[in-house]
């Protein structure tokens, strides 16, 4: 299948959703979003590395410092499929769930928990639209760079708000809208012309890596998102821009 080429987006209609610069039937997104995830499951981390020259390294890094992880609390670590956030998130002796749709991504962090010796990381399969915790379940929920990959955004932080405790805390990490001038229309470039030629020269995989860099042009810019977010029941409702926008932490809270 080819992929249109930016500029060239189909046309919603009130029964689909875009994967990508596509519109599809929106029965059907969560599993193409699920084939893209097995087929890269493995090399992950490693096209992590190589699209953002080891950067996203330290975005996570200001994210779990900004969610402040604390001994005893539940958090909810939605999307967390390979342990990356859960990781830096676990020293602090927090009880972490982390949850993700995709059992093969778990199965990658499953296998990296255990080659770092940590056991104390309950791993879930969970679809973010329909988690199975019951209410008022957790004390903090993050998601890092999978919310976009969500068919029903508004359904999945409904989630969010409904397992969290009153008090608890809503945290999201997701590539957005650059706001800086000439750096903005750079990174277009180097995006859509180059991350997809590193998916298939690292990981053989081309049209995952252009579906994934579409995502992210179609993801909702910093305010609509924060307005979602508050229109799910979180209030406080705060943006922190990173690199201009490239990257953003929103976050809320249940009251």
């Amino acid at each position: 299948m080819t992929s249109p080429v930016k500029g060239a987006q189909t046309m919603a209609t009130p029964d689909t959703v875009s994967f990508g610069y596509e519109q599809v039937p929106a029965g059907a997104k969560t599993a193409m979003v699920g084939e893209v995830f097995s087929r890269v499951a493995r090399k992950y981390d490693i096209m992590n590395d190589a699209m953002s020259g080891g950067m996203h390294r330290l975005w996570k890094d200001r994210f779990v410092r900004r969610v402040k992880p604390r001994a005893g609390e539940a958090i909810l670590d939605m999307a967390g499929g390979t342990g990356d956030i859960a990781f830096r998130m676990e020293p602090s002796g927090a009880n972490i769930t982390v949850a993700d749709i995709n059992p093969d991504m778990l199965g990658v962090g499953m296998e990296r928990a255990a080659a770092r010796g940590i056991d104390s990381l309950v791993w879930s399969e969970q679809n973010a639209e329909k988690l199975t915790f019951p209410d008022r379940f957790f004390d903090a929920y993050t998601i890092a760079f999978g919310i976009r990959n969500v068919t029903d955004i508004p359904a999945a932080l409904s989630e969010a708000h409904r397992v969290l405790r009153f008090g608890g805390r809503f945290f999201c990490l997701e590539f957005s809208t650059n706001q800086w001038p000439g750096f903005a229309e750079a990174y277009d470039a180097y995006s859509h012309h180059l991350v997809p030629k590193l998916g298939k020269l690292i990981a053989g995989d081309e049209e995952s890596y252009r579906y994934l860099i579409e995502s992210i042009r179609r993801f909702p810019p910093m305010p609509e998102f924060a307005r979602m977010i508050g229109e799910a029941g979180f209030t406080a409702v705060k943006v922190e821009p990173i690199l201009g926008g490239l990257v953003a932490i929103h976050s809320g809270w249940k009251a």
